[in-house]
């Protein structure tokens, strides 16, 4: 991939956030408010999670195959979590992906969980912004391959529709590269507009609607930040962060942050949608150099579409 790329952009971005968020989690609750206000920037070394590692099978996968190929992309997901199971997957995750490497059917696994219902977590969203990035040349496109890499590992229409919000995002930022970007309301609107009926849709319309001057903190206690770490809880916030800040990455992960709740993985989608937009550029380079390195593949992976 070109440096200029926004696929690459956006997986850096993602990447940046997922760590700059996750070590955030280590700061004492009665230290962290005054360290987010100074705009304290934790020390090094910044470790990604399984949202980075799965976001580089997904681009990785793309570059081989220009698709998502759900059999193939199931199975690659599991291998990579059996060879780094300890990047803090969540407890589902942990269950289907075991279950996949041991050979099992991924359709039966993940339609499986919770009863029959699928898991909703926020899983599928937290890796997509490159996809949306590589297809943002077709909108239907880019909801469609979001989904399908959603349904290897999130059976729930939720976890299914945040995945697409998010894609969705990611695809819009690349259109508006070197352009005045639309407003907060207008892009949440769009993506809203493009989404199933569902709480995901939902969280976004009334994200949406809020005041310009609405609070991060209010917004984050109307949304919800990802305490829960479903999709709908999730997902709505985060576009909301990313929405406002399509100019600057920092901006977008601090004021990402303030809204605590999930942070690696509310950072990590926010930064993957900015990045689509704004590349790395404006980052300051102790973050790039505290943030641990991503393979060497990345660099000479190649974005045809």
């Amino acid at each position: 991939m070109r440096a200029a790329d926004p696929v690459l952009d956006s997986l850096q971005g993602l990447a940046l956030g997922d760590a700059f968020g996750d070590r955030w989690f280590s700061v004492p609750p009665d230290e962290a408010p005054a360290a987010l206000a100074a705009r304290l920037a934790r020390p090094a070394p910044w470790h990604w999670t399984d949202d980075t590692a799965m976001a580089l099978v997904l681009v990785r996968h793309l570059t081989e195959h220009g698709e998502v190929r759900q059999d193939v992309l199931a199975r690659e997901f599991a291998a990579e979590y059996t060879r780094e199971y300890q990047r803090k997957y969540g407890p589902s995750m942990h269950r289907v992906l075991r279950a996949i490497a041991a050979g099992e059917d991924w359709r039966a696994v993940t339609s499986g969980q919770f009863e029959g219902q699928g898991s909703y977590g926020n899983g599928a969203a937290m890796r997509v912004a490159p996809l949306g990035a590589w297809f943002a040349d077709d909108l239907a496109q880019a909801a469609r391959q979001a989904e399908l890499q959603a349904l290897t590992t999130h059976f729930h229409p939720e976890a299914v529709a945040g995945a697409v919000a998010v894609a969705l995002a990611a695809a819009l930022a690349v259109r508006c590269r070197g352009e005045v970007p639309p407003s907060r309301s207008e892009l949440l609107a769009e993506i809203a507009g493009r989404l199933p009926a569902g709480d995901v849709r939902s969280g976004l319309r009334i994200a949406a609607r809020m005041p310009a001057h609405t609070s991060v903190r209010h917004a984050a206690n109307v949304l919800g930040s990802g305490l829960m770490i479903s999709a709908p809880d999730t997902v709505p916030f985060a576009l909301w962060s990313a929405a406002g800040h399509l100019d600057s990455l920092p901006e977008a992960l601090w004021h990402t942050l303030e809204g605590w709740g999930d942070k690696d993985t509310t950072c990590a989608i926010a930064g993957g949608v900015v990045a689509a937009r704004t590349g790395t550029a404006d980052v300051p380079a102790a973050w790039l150099a505290a943030r641990e390195a991503l393979p060497d593949w990345v660099d000479g992976a190649a974005h045809s579409h």
